[in-house]
């Protein structure tokens, strides 16, 4: 029986961490909104942070890429002039 996974290495799990793994702050400036926006995209379960402790959350890059996309569409379908 072999193993279909990959256990990552220390070094590849922080390669990860440093180029997939956001801050809030991070994740705001890449999403394009405000601190509160982000807040409500929380708390209402459109986005999960993948760790919370106190003020600072992590996300995944991948999860705020795709709600960007999602954002984005948003914005054009409801506010035309801006494009």
């Amino acid at each position: 029986m072999t193993n279909d996974f990959y256990i990552l290495q220390r070094f590849d799990k922080r390669e990860f961490i440093k180029n997939d793994v956001l801050l809030t702050s991070e994740a705001i400036e890449l999403l394009g909104i405000t601190r509160a926006r982000l807040r409500s995209l929380v708390k209402s379960g459109k986005i999960t942070p993948c760790k919370k402790s106190g003020a600072t959350s992590l996300f995944l890059r991948d999860d705020l890429i795709e709600k960007k996309k999602e954002l984005e569409s948003l914005r054009k379908k409801y506010r035309p002039y801006e494009y």
